[in-house]
């Protein structure tokens, strides 16, 4: 198989044993039809160079990749809706393979670190011993909507995995939440991890403290190496740190996850595994994706709380290995680490210059506000662009068709906040995509029209264009997670 010189796999998951994971194999699938292959994805790990016949042998038939030594599905518990849940694992995925990223994609990310450690893994790939009766399959339609998602949130700069891979079945699947039978597919996504905090709750549910050690070493030194060796508190922090990272990252991008489960939140503090996903149609707090929520439990504004709640689980398991106190004290941290990143993503996303905490906090107070005002009129995503690039962007949005929307005392309030602060890399408003008069959003009224043209008239065009408005918007934005 043709595999670039930079590729190098790596397989570490692997040499944890049998204790975490079971191998298993792929369902044998009736057909395998390419429908979405991320190249700039597979550029970054050595596999660019694979032909179309190679690309669905190693991700529609799942024949092992060079140095890989086959797939294994993980083990691992969780809280789902605040029910704890023994019988999880991956039920429908697996992880197929590991390795590390290219120097040059190294290099592009925010900080340039050494190349990361990826995963490979599968939804939608057949039962595992963890399928509890269920199919193993993924539909087609699911498989979609998760492109979309993962291609959405890189593009506003949420730390999120990435969907690398789309190929279609052939099977009819019958699902009691939507129009059946419906298409199945296969998915493969690219994530820097797939340790949940449920990896770390079934080992204390099992009272396996030397599983417990396992896995903090496992993720300290590929995850978090800054972090001493068996620092169990100090690795909670990093954890918390980047946690808080994620989730003030999805409030600044408008987006409600939909199922905040422990076994969907990673030690490396991003964002995956998307069901039932939604962006805010306007400023809602109370904005639910599933519907199934109905307690509103993971609503848009309940999610830092969620994801705190989670965390606390986490640091529960960690207390076969470390005291109490130390773990509580990194749990603390999240609160501060929140507020400072909500603070940094709203600046992102406004496209300007920090001028200091007490400033900065002004212009995402007010900024909150005038959503809140604006409502349907404004809606979340259009004010980011509008005046993306601060100030520097007044007569665009003034004269724009949400310039009835800037006006009164919220508009006044946001207007002075923003003209303090200075615009980053002013540059980016040359790009074309300013010059549109909307943005690129991803409201479910164009998510159920793109799916409409593939599932009536197998049209991939809609599907196919707005990928590449949407890789048009993240050159613009110039955003890195």
């Amino acid at each position: 198989m043709p595999v670039s010189p930079d590729y190098r796999p790596e397989p570490r998951f692997f040499d944890l044993g049998a204790v975490f994971a079971d191998a298993v194999q792929a369902a044998d699938f009736p057909k395998t039809v390419l429908r979405f292959r991320n190249d700039r994805a597979a550029a970054e790990v050595g596999l660019e160079g694979l032909s179309e016949a190679e690309w669905i042998a190693a991700f529609g038939r799942f024949e092992p990749l060079p140095g890989q030594p086959g797939p294994i599905a993980m083990r691992y518990h969780g809280h789902q809706f605040r029910h704890y849940n023994p019988d999880l694992g991956d039920g429908r995925g697996f992880l197929t393979a590991q390795m590390r990223e290219t120097p040059r994609a190294a290099a592009l990310r925010e900080r340039g670190d050494r190349p990361r450690l990826m995963d490979l893994g599968t939804k939608g790939t057949g039962q595992t011993p963890w399928s509890r009766g269920g199919d193993g399959r993924l539909t087609l339609k699911g498989g979609v909507r998760e492109v979309l998602a993962a291609t959405m949130l890189e593009a506003q700069g949420v730390p999120t995995s990435r969907a690398f891979s789309l190929i279609e079945t052939g099977e009819a699947l019958e699902r009691g939440d939507e129009p059946s039978p419906t298409r199945s597919a296969v998915l493969v996504r690219l994530s820097h991890s797939h340790v949940r905090f449920g990896t770390f709750q079934r080992a204390a549910y099992l009272g396996r403290k030397d599983q417990i050690e396992a896995l903090i070493e496992h993720v300290r030194s590929l995850y978090h190496p800054s972090v001493a060796a068996g620092d169990a508190p100090g690795l909670l922090a990093a954890i918390v740190e980047s946690s808080a990272k994620l989730t003030a990252r999805w409030i600044a991008a408008g987006f409600v996850h939909g199922v905040l489960n422990t076994d969907n939140l990673n030690v490396t503090g991003e964002s995956f595994d998307y069901g039932p996903w939604r962006f805010l149609p306007e400023y809602d707090p109370a904005f639910t994706a599933a519907y199934f929520d109905q307690t509103g439990l993971y609503a848009f504004a309940r999610q830092p709380e969620a994801v705190f709640w989670n965390l606390t689980q986490l640091a529960g398991c960690l207390k076969l290995v470390a005291e109490v106190e130390p773990l509580t004290d990194a749990l603390n941290g999240f609160g501060p680490a929140y507020i400072r990143e909500l603070r940094a993503a709203f600046l992102m996303r406004l496209g300007v210059h920090s001028l200091g905490e007490a400033a900065d906090q002004r212009l995402v107070d007010t900024t909150l506000a005038l959503l809140r005002e604006g409502g349907a009129a404004l809606r979340w995503e259009p004010l980011f662009f509008d005046w993306f690039g601060g100030f520097a962007s007044s007569a665009r949005a003034l004269s724009g068709p949400r310039a009835k929307s800037y006006q009164g005392e919220a508009f006044d309030a946001f207007r002075f906040a923003l003209m303090e602060h200075e615009p980053d890399r002013i540059e980016r408003l040359e790009h074309p995509m300013f010059a549109a008069r909307e943005p690129e959003e991803m409201l479910i009224d164009e998510v159920e029209a793109i799916w409409a043209a593939i599932a009536e008239a197998d049209d991939w065009a809609p599907f196919q264009a707005k990928l590449d408005r949407l890789e048009a918007a993240r050159l613009a934005w110039g955003f890195t997670a």
